[in-house]
């Protein structure tokens, strides 16, 4: 199994999070917000520059792309963004 987290963040924005926070696994960018939006986890807060965000949630896809086991957290863009910001 291989973790991936996908981010609201572009691409630029997501690689500078993972480099300060040393994550190794892969982030991907999903700045127009489709995938977050087809996993029901856009949020009402704004992240970032008052831009549209995602809250966090795990999911574990079987190889067909089916989900077998969602988990949302209480966790919201504002306090991520603490957490990220304390890190640099």
């Amino acid at each position: 199994m291989q973790p991936v987290a996908i981010s609201a963040d572009t691409p630029e924005e997501s690689l500078k999070m993972c480099r300060n926070a040393g994550i190794t696994f892969p982030v991907l960018s999903d700045a127009k917000l489709e995938t977050i939006r087809a996993y029901d986890l856009k949020i009402a807060e704004k992240g970032e520059g008052g831009r549209e965000a995602g809250g966090p949630g795990e999911f574990l896809l079987d190889p067909s792309g089916v989900v077998r086991w969602r988990k949302l957290t209480e966790v919201r863009p504002p306090e991520i963004i603490k957490a990220v910001a304390a890190l640099q």
